[in-house]
């Protein structure tokens, strides 16, 4: 398995909790699409800027598994990475990470579509170009 190149960090909120102060799991998957749009944000011009230019990045699959509790007000790290691109489907993989200790890990599932037909359409050159930018070795 590749490298994670990038990562953001996430302040467990009160809100996120359940009334033992434990992260609701839930709140993990806020955090992967935080992660995602911030990755999307350095390497690709940001969210907003994918749609204007015509393309929508739904959401097909979300996996996660839990391997420890997070507590409010801690900080974690989510590194994220895009580990496959076909077509107009793309898969992102996710390490959330308390100080380097494994929290949980997952992937989500993407397909391209049209913004105005919300259609499937190819990932666009220019996308496809940003995501192998930032993982190759040298992002």
């Amino acid at each position: 398995m590749g490298r994670f190149a990038f990562s953001t960090d996430v302040r467990i909120r009160f809100a996120e909790t359940d009334a033992q102060g434990i992260a609701h799991h839930a709140s993990f998957v806020v955090w992967l699409e935080v992660a995602r749009v911030a990755y999307l944000e350095r390497h690709a011009g940001g969210y907003a800027s994918i749609r204007e230019r015509g393309i929508e990045a739904l959401t097909t699959e979300v996996q996660l598994r839990y391997h420890r509790a997070a507590y409010f007000d801690e900080t974690l790290t989510i590194r994220v990475r895009c580990a496959d691109l076909r077509g107009a489907r793309f898969t992102y993989e996710y390490r959330i990470e308390r100080g380097g200790e494994l929290v949980a890990e997952g992937h989500t599932r993407h397909a391209t579509v049209d913004r105005g037909t919300y259609r499937p359409t190819r990932v666009p050159d220019w996308l496809a170009e940003a995501i192998a930018t930032a993982e190759s070795p040298a992002a």
